[in-house]
């Protein structure tokens, strides 16, 4: 079966959309049928960002609540707040790094506790990933590699071949970049202690 619901989420500025064209990209190769849609917050860092990404559906592009299979959180907060979404068997990889809003730089507000969110996450989902994929992308080379980083995390659960994932980095970053964002997927599929 090759029916797969994913639910990306994060922040302005995360690479939100380039892992959700990873995916799909991905997927158009292995010859299945894709839908996607996208709902953007503030171009600039900080807005909500959220995408639907339907491998082999037949239906809609919109993933009803209790549906998807994985969330891909590339930061906490955003992890949680999709996880209407998720079905109980489903799966949760999620950046445990923050990107603290203007509210709580601010002073006005505070962040919730990561550890506490993962808590959450975990009582809501049959497999909890947190990943440090920020740390991860640093060792890649870069560290705006970090979306990279948990795609290759979540590549563990999709229904697609690495190398159609593979593939599909080599073509959508930009050329000097390639190996860079190659080597944040394998550490971040190494990283997710799945065998």
């Amino acid at each position: 079966m090759t029916e797969f619901d994913l639910v990306i989420v994060g922040v302005g500025g995360q690479g939100t959309i380039l892992a959700s064209d990873i995916v799909g990209m991905a997927a158009v190769n292995e010859g299945l049928p894709v839908q996607a849609s996208e709902t953007h917050g503030m171009a600039q860092r900080g807005g909500s960002v959220i995408n639907h990404v339907r491998l082999d559906c037949r239906y809609g592009s919109l993933i009803p609540a209790g549906r998807a299979d994985a969330i891909l959180g590339l930061e906490p907060a955003e992890g949680l707040r999709a996880i209407d979404f998720l079905s109980p068997d489903g799966v949760v990889v999620v950046n445990t790094n923050p990107i603290l809003p203007i509210t709580v730089l601010s002073g006005a507000s505070e962040y919730p506790e990561v550890d506490a969110m993962l808590g959450e996450l975990k009582g809501h989902c049959k497999h909890l990933v947190p990943l440090d994929a920020d740390r991860i992308a640093i060792e890649a080379g870069h560290p705006l590699t970090a979306n990279v980083a948990l795609v290759g995390a979540l590549s563990n659960f999709l229904p697609l071949d690495v190398g159609s994932l593979e593939e599909s980095i080599s073509n959508l970053v930009p050329p000097k970049t390639v190996e860079v964002n190659l080597k944040a997927f394998r550490l971040g599929r190494e990283s997710a202690g799945v065998d």
